[in-house]
């Protein structure tokens, strides 16, 4: 178990002094002559008053339509020149700054999910799956908590910090942060118009305390944003927090297919500012669109990852020790 020192809650960590995100400026463009201006001034009107007159006879096209067939992931923003890591916390609190979470019982958010998400132009992306049930050690208490626990106990900059200790990653690393509540969730989804997902079997199940119910078919389908939360939020009995990761991988891939459309692609830059108001990030709107630009327009599928557990003991109660022989490097 990763032995560390708690640390102050911190909203954001100070910039490193390379900015991986960054790229370089733009040239300035070459000036015309005067007598090559209005030359080009001629043929521009010329072509102004041609296109009126075949306005008439033909109704103007659809030029929206025109750059969603030929937007590419690439033209969102120019890829991030070095490799950057994400640190993706999953909130079960409904809404970003809620003071109580959506789970049972009751109390400050909890991270339902933890996800490193490492996104570099040269290769596909790749996806850590930390399990929530990991135990972690910290010095102020005898008993390990767990992963999910941290965020609670001590923020991003606490989780951050384990994770840190745990995969043995350079100093900095995360580079950034996103805290994804609940509702952020499902709003992203239905903005895109659902997400084509298939679960594996049909899941259901009804919690009194929290009047929350979950009623889904198996079998490829389009979910609404309420039933991909749905699903993300559904533990199997048998299989426990297994099953959720897995549930978690396939809507994060159909995700990753849906943004990848040119329709959505085309609405990115629109969608994206709107959405940044619901969540808690150091990124900024322009390094989200640059970091998906990267990442969608890579033709190789997202790779997915966990970390190997030993098997529950009673010592440990549902909790899961890493397994020692999983050996250095962990991640990536």
């Amino acid at each position: 178990m990763p032995d560390l020192a708690p640390m102050a809650v911190r909203r954001e960590r100070r910039p490193a002094q390379t900015n991986p995100l960054a790229v370089p400026p733009r040239l300035p463009l070459h000036r015309l002559s005067w007598r090559g201006a209005g030359m080009a001034l001629l043929a521009v009107l010329g072509a102004l008053t041609g296109a009126s007159l075949l306005g008439v006879i033909w109704p103007k096209p659809d030029r929206s339509a025109h750059l969603r067939d030929e937007i590419t992931a690439s033209a969102l923003a120019p890829k991030p020149r070095d490799p950057v890591t994400v640190l993706v916390i999953g909130s079960d609190a409904d809404r970003e700054g809620a003071p109580i979470n959506g789970a049972a019982p009751r109390g400050p958010a909890n991270s339902d999910v933890v996800l490193l998400v490492r996104v570099d132009r040269k290769s596909p992306l790749r996806v850590l799956q930390v399990p929530s049930e990991l135990a972690v050690s910290l010095p102020d208490r005898e008993e390990p908590v767990a992963l999910r626990d941290l965020y609670r106990l001590g923020g991003v900059a606490l989780t951050a910090d384990a994770l840190r200790a745990l995969l043995k990653l350079e100093n900095g690393a995360p580079d950034r942060y996103i805290v994804l509540p609940r509702q952020a969730l499902r709003d992203l989804v239905d903005a895109l118009g659902g997400v084509e997902v298939s679960p594996p079997r049909s899941m259901k199940y009804r919690d009194q305390t929290l009047k929350y119910t979950i009623d889904l078919q198996g079998g490829l389908q389009r979910l609404s944003g309420d039933k991909v939360e749905q699903m993300v939020r559904y533990r199997d009995k048998w299989l426990g927090e297994q099953s959720r990761r897995t549930n978690q991988r396939l809507v994060l891939t159909g995700l990753l297919t849906q943004l990848s459309q040119p329709a959505q692609l085309a609405q990115l830059p629109t969608l994206i500012p709107a959405w940044t108001g619901q969540v808690d990030t150091n990124l900024n709107q322009r390094e989200m669109l640059s970091l998906l630009a990267a990442s969608l327009d890579n033709p190789r599928p997202a790779q997915f990852d966990t970390l190997p557990l030993l098997p529950a003991t009673k010592e440990f109660g549902d909790l899961r020790q890493l397994d020692p022989a999983a050996g250095q490097p962990r991640w990536p």
